[in-house]
């Protein structure tokens, strides 16, 4: 296997962690917050080198050059393909600007110290590819919001038991898999415990309350931190996806489609702007779990870039609604507030961040919203529908919320309301993103392009995927997909 020229992947691992101690050692000095971002943004320093070094050597799969920690890991556990070159910047994207966003005064409330920890996880399970290692990972991910929400006595009951479920059915699910032949029917059972598991945690309609209680009970930057990131949907690609039938990705895209229309008609009637966010990602990150179940290059492409786009474009819009946050406590979208003179920057950047996450013509989620209705609508028409009717239901709830927030009567305020040097430094590097990525969209597309069609290879590699039932296998060699009883070949 390739090998990177530095070791990227284990010190962008380890140095958020440090940095976790080294605040920890600080204690409540008043310039941790500044330690913070330094740390998260050398971290993602380490995430664009690695990524560099990716594209330039050229391969699908590459690790590190000299394994620090060969004495816990395999040496191949740690590995960089083209699904997680991209999310491993975009995660530590996601982490700086939503520290860079946190007021010094909110800063006692958000704990910077979990959120290196988080960073850590989520970065070291980007890393990682199917193994006992992954699933430490993403069952390690699940502590902090508990420690958070036990450190603010709030009520835990309902994320610990969801998130409980999810860990018993990884487990189960991997062990499972790994004392039986990969290549056989038998895999039936465990990948159906492994799908139930992903549903869990990328919080698919029925299993979709203890994100709107996280959202409701933690602390805003937290649980922005624990769900952009998309890691269910890392899970599904790298645990369902290789192993799963058919009828398990169909089963996983029919509940994806039913929790995007049913999550943007909640978003549209949410009388507070927390839970309109979480409905809205909802919404959307279901469409990315949709479209990756898709299984043909078009519309997995189509996912693989909306992916990228949701993270880049909900985070903006959720450390907006936060900043808005810090300032008149939470919003409610029953008034009309006025804040356009006050904040002219942040009501600019929510409604381009909003308009970004639903596609709109030259940002970065337009392209990928496009490819995932043209891939939806050739495996069948009924499932691209349901997507624009979904991402119209979002528009809607987006508008509707801009126009609650910034417009109206203004309202007269003691404390100043204009954007941080910090907090504009943060839009201002989403915002490039955001219209570069879809302005100039050649490139990401083109890379996601080809990852899709590794992964479809990969997935076909498998002997138990050759046959899609009763009908036989896949003509001329090719791999297919059944949906409502019609055979698609993946050209």
């Amino acid at each position: 296997m390739p090998e990177f020229h530095f070791p990227w992947i284990e010190v962008s691992i380890l140095v958020p962690l440090f940095g976790a101690v080294w605040i920890h050692l600080l204690g409540n000095r008043d310039n941790i917050l500044r330690h913070a971002v330094a740390i998260c943004s050398v971290t993602l320093a380490l995430t664009i080198g690695e990524l560099i070094d990716f594209v330039l050597i050229g391969t699908f799969e590459a690790h590190d050059h000299w394994p620090f920690i060969d004495w816990m890991f395999d040496r191949d556990v740690f590995v960089v393909d083209e699904l997680s070159a991209f999310q491993l910047p975009l995660a530590a994207l996601i982490f700086l600007v939503t520290v860079m966003s946190t007021l010094r005064t909110k800063a006692p409330r958000f704990s910077l110290k979990l959120a290196l920890v988080s960073e850590t996880l989520v970065l070291a399970t980007f890393s990682c590819r199917s193994s006992w290692t992954l699933i430490v990972f993403l069952i390690a991910a699940t502590v902090p919001p508990y420690l958070e929400l036990r450190n603010r006595q709030r009520c835990a009951r309902l994320y610990v038991l969801h998130m409980a479920v999810f860990a018993v059915l990884l487990v189960v699910g991997y062990g499972w898999l790994s004392v039986i032949d990969v290549n056989s029917r038998a895999v039936l059972i465990p990948g159906a415990l492994l799908t139930a598991a992903a549903l869990f945690r990328s919080g698919v309609f029925p299993f979709h309350l203890w994100m709107t209680d996280l959202f409701e009970k933690a602390t805003f930057g937290t649980a922005i931190l624990f769900s952009t990131p998309l890691v269910g949907a890392y899970a599904v690609m790298r645990l369902v996806l290789p192993i799963a039938p058919s009828w398990a990705l169909q089963s996983i895209a029919v509940l994806s489609l039913v929790t995007a229309v049913y999550a943007g008609s909640m978003a549209l009637i949410q009388r507070e702007a927390r839970r309109m966010f979480c409905f809205l990602f909802l919404s959307q990150s279901a469409l990315v779990l949709a479209g990756l179940e898709l299984v043909t290059p078009i519309g997995l492409t189509g996912a693989l870039c909306l992916w990228l786009s949701v993270g880049l474009s909900l985070t903006g819009f959720g450390i907006t609604l936060r900043c808005i946050e810090a300032r008149i406590s939470r919003v409610a979208l029953v008034d009309y507030h006025g804040l356009y003179r006050q904040m002219p920057m942040l009501a600019g950047f929510f409604l381009l961040t909003g308009l970004a996450a639903i596609g709109f013509p030259a940002t970065v989620g337009f392209v990928g919203m496009e490819l995932l209705i043209e891939g939806a609508v050739d495996v069948y028409p009924l499932v691209g529908t349901m997507v624009v009717i979904a991402a119209a239901l979002c528009g809607i709830t987006v508008l509707s919320a801009y126009f609650r927030i910034f417009t109206g009567h203004p309202t007269r305020t003691q404390v100043p309301m204009h954007a941080r040097p910090a907090e504009r430094i943060a839009v201002l590097m989403l915002t490039l993103l955001i219209l570069g990525g879809g302005l100039v969209p050649q490139p990401g597309v083109a890379s996601r392009y080809h990852a899709a069609k590794e992964l479809t290879r990969l997935r076909q590699a498998n002997p138990i995927n050759e046959y899609d039932g009763p009908s036989g296998p896949s003509s001329a060699g090719l791999p297919t997909t059944t949906w409502k009883g019609r055979r698609t070949s993946v050209r």
